[in-house]
């Protein structure tokens, strides 16, 4: 080769070596919308389906299983190596930031709602096999709940949500002779059991129906107690000092 095309392969190499990461991510982002177009047409069933995601499905599991451990060892490092006045500075800095990205994602969530009403077709059948939407107040009980985990290995693959559950009470009718009574049955969906399908018969007066709230758990991390587990460790770390050395 001549002195030219070294200095060139040189540069490609080293082009290579430092965005070599970035460029095969822009090129799977491409070639993976590129697929959907294309894939889109065929109609493929939902088997076929699963079996084309199975590659991403494993790519998505890896990357969970080291939230984890890679959550508890650094904040938990982190904050016990940390100076107080630091420890306090990022911790407002944090805030600011949560705060204003909040703030931020609210602000775009309402304009688009006011706007292109994203999901109102789902919204509209979700309504009408009678789901039940959790309130705010139930919401917010649940974020605090999942702050203080009472199992932190269960944590790990769980977290608490509070479940509706409908109760009917029939009202009393007067025994007539020769007619029979009707009834209201809320049947389970198959696909999901919290949802359930109202089937409405004939009843007059109307029943009195009212939610009853029981606790649940959501197949998910608790991120969020794992968080506050691992930078009250820390902090307790870092104000014992060398008492807390291994």
């Amino acid at each position: 080769l001549s002195a030219g095309s070294m200095r060139l392969w040189k540069r490609v190499r080293a082009f290579w070596r430092k965005n070599g990461l970035l460029t095969l991510s822009m090129l799977s982002v491409a070639t993976g919308c590129l697929l959907g177009f294309l894939l889109r047409a065929l109609e493929l069933t939902e088997l076929e389906k699963q079996y084309f995601s199975f590659p991403g499905e494993l790519l998505m599991r890896m990357l969970k299983m080291l939230i984890l451990p890679l959550i508890t060892s650094s904040l938990m490092s982190g904050l016990a190596t940390m100076d107080s006045k630091a420890c306090g500075k990022m911790g407002v800095i944090t805030i600011t930031y949560y705060l204003w990205t909040t703030f931020m994602a609210v602000t775009i969530g309402i304009i688009l709602v006011v706007s292109i009403h994203p999901g109102a077709a789902a919204q509209k059948e979700d309504y009408s096999v009678g789901k039940v939407v959790l309130s705010s107040a139930d919401a917010l009980l649940d974020l605090i709940r999942n702050m203080f985990p009472s199992n932190l290995v269960e944590a790990s693959f769980q977290q608490y949500r509070t479940v509706i559950v409908p109760v009917v009470k029939s009202p009393g009718f007067p025994a007539i002779p020769g007619k029979t009574l009707s009834f209201i049955y809320f049947a389970p969906d198959d696909e999901n059991p919290e949802i359930h399908r109202p089937v409405f018969l004939e009843l007059t007066p109307s029943p009195e129906m009212t939610y009853r709230t029981l606790p649940g758990t959501s197949n998910e991390m608790n991120v969020l107690g794992i968080v506050i587990f691992s930078a009250t460790i820390g902090t307790c770390q870092q104000g014992a000092g060398l008492r807390a050395a291994p």
